[in-house]
């Protein structure tokens, strides 16, 4: 089962900062508003999202309908059915998308050790 494009979520103190440091690893900015608390950055095939003041922890992201370019892809799973598939499974849900809804949507589960795993559908 895929559930889209892989991205480490960041929670940062300054955005500033942790950006100047991250460009000094070789990460460039790529999509995001900085002034707005946020951006996304890639090193190669690794992304990273800064984000300050949005969540409380580190979490891993996934986000159905992109590649790792935060492109558009032609066909994917639909998020509320990826929900559906890990709820038949037995995965216990942190939140969870509206099952009657299109388009956009979230869930995010909470791994054995405590980590956060968001799944956000942005179209």
């Amino acid at each position: 089962m895929s559930i889209g494009a892989f991205s480490l979520s960041l929670s940062v103190k300054d955005i500033e900062v942790s950006k100047k440091f991250y460009e000094t690893l070789g990460f460039r900015s790529f999509a995001g508003v900085l002034e707005d608390k946020w951006i996304i950055m890639q090193n190669g095939d690794v992304t990273i999202g800064l984000f300050e003041g949005m969540f409380e922890r580190n979490m891993m992201t996934f986000n159905p309908g992109w590649n790792d370019q935060a492109e558009n892809v032609a066909s994917f799973k639909d998020i509320r059915e990826i929900q559906e598939e890990l709820r038949k499974k037995g995965i216990v849900f942190e939140s969870m998308v509206e099952e009657h809804t299109e388009g956009p949507g979230s869930f995010m589960l909470i791994d054995p050790d405590g980590n956060p795993i968001l799944v956000d559908q942005h179209r």
